[in-house]
């Protein structure tokens, strides 16, 4: 009897085994070179105990193989995934081979029934869908609509300037934290640009705004068993979706849309002319085209929103982070700031016109970037070379992993890349020309470039100009000294936190 159970153990065991690494021949039988898998996990080694954040395991990769090769074969779990080695591919991916690589991956996880609002963002839709629909978005994120609510832009740089005020007289050991103030300010500015309403955020009673806002971006431990799920079994992405947007989410934000529309219906048939051309009035001019209810008008406001909340404000901490770990850096930016000021403010045209200030920008999300990496789907078959390997076929349905931290943090291309040196975006068009080279995409590139890119930039930018003109910025000791990312988070983000001290010029 015990040899027939140890047998039967056996049995399963073996073929438990065999099942976990059968596809692992992948990219073997495609001439197509990469590092050994390992069983579960594939080439992410710290899938399961998240104790190294993932892009660091690409790092690893990225700089064996660089120098030979241009694309390597790796694996999720069990899934087959092209690491993408070669800057110069990656720009063809996004760019001159678009339309073999149209689409986000995410697309294949998400569908209407799971999730509405997220599979109709811009990010997800696929196809026409999404040529479509960001021909729909892209009129309303135009320079001069941004320029339209940039004084509401500047009231909520006051109130943030006047909410740090508070903070130092309250004088609190562990300092501010970085991460909690920019959120409580786009938070702010973007439901005031986008829906006309109030979050009171850097009141003592906020609205539920900002907590529906961490939960859009907390994500409950069911996300994770769902990739991980997936990666080891990839049929089962077609049978199972997932939802990124919890249920009572969506319901607040349906629910603030509507009071939002009526609100600003009320006001236009109100006795005193109202004229606000701002993103809820081109979402409203929209609907109305369209005949789009509550829900979809959330669907095409969500755009600006999810672009607007958590990205912005984590570029936001980490410049000031920067910043404040840079005591000349911040003297430059302060006194080229200081220089065009005119009643406490810079004019919108200036704000985008004050070199230093964007080449601070621009270097920190070359540190941290908020698109780390982009995982792309093959759309169309295409036939690739491969440096000192042989050309394969990037099958249609293939997953594309563009590592654009690598590229970004590598020293042949930024020398000492660890360190915060604004000068390397102070060139003429120092930007574009990294961008053309692959070697710098922060916002990825392309025609599916990040949408929201120009309104986040002037959120940001307006805000420092507040912060640098008005306080010093200094590292609270709390705060680690080095760059390293928490491995659990969303976005890329400051191990442990950024914690500032502030005082007052």
């Amino acid at each position: 009897m015990v040899v027939i159970t140890l047998t039967l153990v056996s049995l399963a065991v073996g073929m438990l085994y065999a099942v976990f690494i059968w596809n692992y021949d992948h990219w073997r039988k495609r001439g197509v070179p990469g590092p050994k898998p390992k069983l579960f996990c594939g080439n992410y080694p710290h899938m399961f105990t998240m104790k190294r954040h993932a892009i660091y395991d690409l790092n690893d990769i990225y700089r064996q193989y660089k120098n030979k090769y241009d694309a390597v074969g790796i694996f999720g779990s069990r899934a087959p995934q092209l690491l993408v080695v070669n800057p110069e591919l990656a720009r063809r991916v996004f760019v001159s081979n678009f339309k073999n690589f149209h689409d986000n991956e995410i697309s294949k996880n998400i569908d209407e029934k799971s999730d509405f609002i997220f599979a109709n963002n811009p990010f997800t839709l696929t196809g026409e869908k999404w040529k479509n629909r960001r021909a729909d978005v892209t009129p309303g994120l135009t320079m001069g609509r941004i320029k339209t609510v940039y004084p509401v832009t500047n009231k909520v740089c006051h109130q943030l300037s006047e909410w740090v005020e508070k903070q130092i007289r309250l004088g609190s050991p562990e300092g501010i934290d970085a991460k909690h103030m920019s959120l409580c300010f786009t938070s702010e500015m973007v439901t005031d640009c986008v829906l006309g309403l109030s979050a009171e955020s850097f009141s003592d009673k906020p609205t539920p705004i900002m907590s529906k806002i961490k939960d859009l971006f907390n994500q409950p431990w069911t996300i994770v068993f769902f990739f991980v799920l997936t990666s080891t079994f990839p049929s089962l992405s077609h049978l199972i979706k997932v939802r990124f947007i919890p249920l009572q989410v969506e319901r607040f934000f349906v629910d603030l849309m509507g009071s939002a529309v009526k609100a600003r219906r009320a006001q236009l048939a109100g006795e005193k002319q109202f004229e606000r051309s701002d993103f809820l009035d081109y979402i409203l001019q929209l609907g109305q085209k369209r005949n789009l209810d509550n829900r979809q008008l959330l669907a095409y406001s969500m755009t600006f929103l999810l672009d607007g909340f958590e990205t912005t404000a984590t570029v936001l901490a980490h410049m000031l982070l920067n910043l404040g770990r840079n005591a000349r850096a911040q003297e430059l930016l302060r006194q080229e700031i200081l220089s065009h000021l005119e009643n406490g403010i810079i004019n919108f045209e200036k704000l985008n016109d004050l070199p230093y200030l964007d080449a601070c920008l621009q270097e920190t999300i070359r540190l941290f970037p908020p698109g780390f990496m982009s995982n792309k789907l093959c759309t169309e078959s295409i036939e690739i070379p491969n440096k000192d390997g042989p050309n394969f076929v990037v099958e249609k349905g293939t997953t594309v992993v563009v590592p654009h931290y690598c590229f970004m943090v590598d020293e042949d291309f930024f020398p000492d890349p660890q360190s915060f040196q604004p000068e390397r975006f102070m060139e003429p068009d120092a930007a574009k020309t990294f961008r053309e080279k692959g070697v710098f995409m922060g916002f990825g590139d392309g025609p599916r470039v990040w949408i929201g890119m120009r309104f986040a930039t002037a959120q940001i930018k307006a805000a420092i100009v507040e912060l640098i003109s008005k306080f010093i910025v200094k590292i609270n000791p709390k705060t680690r000294q080095d760059n390293e990312f928490d491995p659990v988070q969303f976005l890329i983000t400051l191990r442990g936190g950024i914690w500032l001290d502030l005082e007052k010029l």
